[in-house]
Parts: C-alpha cells; sequence; structure tokens
C-alpha cells in the first residue's frame, strides 16, 4: 500500500498553480473543530497577549492559555528554569492570576480573534478542579478546557492525580458533569504505561486527551552540590522528549483510538507531521516559542508545505497515517 497516496484532485488546475489555496487544514478533536491542527501549549504562550506582536493569533488552529487555578498562586521561588541539551527545565510552580482575574482581565482580548481559546485549569483539591471549570465553562469566548492531571492532590497525601487512573477518573467524572465545553484531559507520561490512564479520562468522561505533559527531571551544579532548581525537581520538555511523546501518542492512538492533541518537544512542521502520522489529531507546540516568538505560525506553514508537496489536500489525512506492523 503506498503511504499516503495523493489526493485525486491533486493533478486539478487549482491544485497545479497554488497547491496551498487548495487545502483543506481543518481537523476535528472530539467535539471540538479547528481551522488548522495547530496550538499553543500550555504554560509557554502566556494568555496570548504577550506574543500578539510577534505574529497573528487568527492564524492559528487555537490558543492554549498559561494554566489558572481557583485561587491565585504566586508559584515557586527561582530560580525556575535551567536549560538542559536538547530542553529545558522547569517549575515555575503554575504560577498564575487566578480563574477570576483570567475571565475579568484576561479573556477579553482573546475576544477579539477568530481562534479558539482553550483554558488549562488544575486544582489541588477535586473541589477545585470543579469549581475552577464550572467558572470558565460560563465565562464568553471559551471553547474548550484542558485539565492539567499532573497537580498532586494534597487530599490522598499529594499523589498525582494523572498517576493514579482511581483518583483521575474521580475527578474527570466530576468535572465533566458540571462542563458544557469539549474537555480535554493532559495526561502526565509519569506513568508505567499511558493507555491505563488515557482509558481512564476517557470513559471517565473526557472528550480528548493532550500527550504529553513534562518529564520529570533535575540538574545538579556539579560545582556547589546545589541544585539547578530550587525546587530540586521540575518538568523536562523540548527536543529531548519528542521521541517519548512521539510513542506515548501512537501507543494510545494504536490500541484505543482516541482523540488526541500531540505536544512534547515540536520545533518544526516535519516534527508536527509526525506526531500526526503517529495519531494525533492537532498539535501544540510549547518549548519552541521560548526560542522563537513565531513558532507555531512557522510550523504551520511546515505542514502546509508538507501536505502540498504530498499532494494532500486534507490536513486530517495525516492522522495515524503511520505503516507500523508491530
Amino acid at each position: 500500500m503506498e503511504f499516503l497516496k495523493p489526493d485525486p484532485a491533486a493533478s486539478s488546475d487549482l491544485a497545479a498553480s497554488n497547491p496551498a489555496a487548495a487545502l483543506d487544514m481543518s481537523v476535528e478533536i472530539g467535539p471540538l473543530k479547528l481551522k488548522n491542527p495547530v496550538m499553543t501549549a500550555s504554560g509557554t504562550f502566556g494568555s496570548g497577549e504577550e506574543f500578539a506582536g510577534y505574529m497573528d493569533l487568527n492564524a492559528l488552529g487555537a490558543v492554549v492559555v498559561k494554566g489558572v487555578s481557583l485561587k491565585p498562586s504566586q508559584g515557586n521561588p527561582p530560580p525556575r528554569i535551567w536549560e538542559t541539551s536538547c530542553g529545558m527545565l522547569n517549575a515555575i510552580g503554575l504560577q498564575n492570576v487566578g480563574v477570576e482575574a483570567f475571565i475579568n482581565e484576561k479573556l477579553p482580548f482573546l475576544r477579539r480573534f477568530d481562534t479558539k481559546v482553550i483554558v488549562n485549569f488544575f486544582g489541588n483539591t477535586v473541589e477545585e478542579f470543579v469549581e475552577a471549570a464550572a467558572r470558565l465553562s460560563d465565562a464568553e469566548g471559551v471553547s474548550a478546557l484542558e485539565m492539567n492531571v499532573s497537580c498532586p492532590n494534597k487530599q490522598a497525601g499529594w499523589i498525582s492525580f494523572g498517576t493514579d487512573p482511581v483518583l483521575l477518573s474521580d475527578v474527570v467524572s466530576r468535572v465533566a458533569r458540571v462542563t458544557r465545553l469539549p474537555l480535554i484531559v493532559k495526561l502526565s507520561p509519569n506513568v508505567t504505561d499511558i493507555t491505563v490512564a488515557a482509558r481512564a479520562a476517557m470513559e471517565a468522561g473526557a472528550d480528548a486527551l493532550s500527550l504529553i505533559n513534562t518529564l520529570t527531571g533535575m540538574a545538579i551544579d556539579v560545582e556547589t552540590g546545589k541544585p539547578r532548581l530550587a525546587n530540586v525537581v521540575g518538568g523536562l520538555s523540548g527536543p529531548a522528549i519528542k521521541p517519548v511523546a512521539v510513542r506515548m501518542v501512537w501507543e494510545v492512538f494504536k490500541r484505543l483510538r482516541y482523540p488526541i492533541i500531540g505536544m512534547g518537544g515540536i520545533m518544526s512542521g516535519q516534527d508536527a507531521v509526525e506526531f500526526m502520522l503517529a495519531g494525533a489529531s492537532a498539535v501544540a507546540v510549547g518549548t519552541a516559542n521560548f526560542i522563537n516568538p513565531a513558532a507555531s505560525v512557522e510550523v504551520l506553514k511546515g505542514v502546509e508545505s508538507y501536505l502540498a508537496r504530498k499532494g494532500i489536500f486534507k490536513a486530517r489525512r495525516l492522522t495515524g497515517a503511520f505503516m507500523c506492523e508491530k
């Protein structure tokens, strides 16, 4: 079987003269419909306004904002970031302005654009998750919610929601009951089998999954013997984690066929295509935004260029097209 056989329309006059104009970049992630498959990753793009001077936010499929919690949080003390080989460690500690300030001060700016707004949110208890989701669901301009379940549950001995299928199922099911919006669960990769968490989240009421959040890591200053981060451990992101992320996307798609947003080290259109071939319906650009504020738009152009070169005029045809006998 030929890999990604060109569309019949590839020989049409329009396709031959202007391949980009013939592209249908729209994708669906469960009930969420986007004009193209490229969005930003939470925690790397602020609330969108910070990057608006570097790119046209209308070009994106969605803006995923920095995670918000029920109440404001100052996060962890510095130092909070350390650059690694092919990536970075961060222990920001989910600093944010809180749900109410986000709705009143940040969201009005995003309503100006013809781009879906996905709000990442979290809590330290199930009740905090539920109340935050309920308030965000009533806010004008929010298109979908993304749950960050990598945070610890202080009521269960600070065990991460995302690493315990029972805790995960409970919090997702309770949030799903209070929101009318598409619910995306952003899973932790710090588990033995990602498909267990994926199944728990989807069966509890999630509409789609984000794969993956950061891997746990640390760095030590060998001259002083002290940790590079005040929090000692942090989340590793960037190109170093891409092979792990692609593998987890493939595993979940291959076994379960769930709607997936792929992320983890995407720096180029080629990286984005790789995630989609593995099973992602859309992708999120994260750490690359710290290097190039217009990275997400350049990734989108790279995907468009790939599709045009291959004579494929529907971006959704990429999803799961990876050819593997295993």
